[in-house]
C-alpha cells in the first residue's frame, strides 16, 4: 500500500496497524471530541457538557430532557409553522429545448409512426 505522509493512514483494514498509528488516531479523536464539546457548549450554555458529551446517544424525549433539543417535531411541521410568518414562493422552471432537440424529437416521432404503419401493413398481409 502506498501513501503520502506519515499519518496518511493511521488505522486501516488493508495494512499494518502500528501503536504509533493508534496513538495518532486517538489523539485526532480527542481533538475532534473537544471541538464538538466546545461547539455544543457555545450554543447550549445551560448544559452540563461533561454529562452529555459521553459518547452516548439520546433520542426523542430523552434529548429534550437533557436540554439537547428545544422541542420535537417533524420537518413538515417545522416548515408549515415557518411558512405562516414568511413569504413563500412556488417556483417552476422549464428548461427550453433547443431547435435541434425539438427537430430531433419530431423526426423520431415521425420515424416511429412510419415504422408502426409499415409493421401494421406487413403483419396484416396474407402470404399464403
Amino acid at each position: 500500500m502506498l501513501t503520502a505522509g506519515e499519518y496518511k493512514r493511521t488505522l486501516t483494514v488493508f495494512g499494518e496497524n502500528t501503536e504509533k498509528g493508534r496513538e495518532k488516531f486517538q489523539q485526532d479523536l480527542d481533538i475532534t471530541h473537544d471541538l464538538f464539546k466546545n461547539f455544543v457548549a457555545s450554543y447550549r450554555p445551560q448544559l452540563s457538557i461533561d454529562e452529555v458529551a459521553t459518547g452516548e446517544i439520546w433520542l426523542g424525549m430523552a434529548a429534550v430532557d437533557k436540554l439537547l433539543v428545544d422541542e420535537l417535531k417533524t420537518s413538515d411541521e417545522y416548515l408549515a409553522e415557518r411558512a405562516k410568518d414568511a413569504d413563500v414562493f412556488h417556483l417552476h422552471y422549464v428548461q427550453r429545448k433547443s431547435l435541434q432537440e425539438r427537430m430531433g424529437m419530431a423526426a423520431a416521432t415521425s420515424a416511429d409512426q412510419l415504422a408502426a404503419k409499415w409493421w401494421g401493413r406487413l403483419t396484416q398481409q396474407r402470404f399464403w
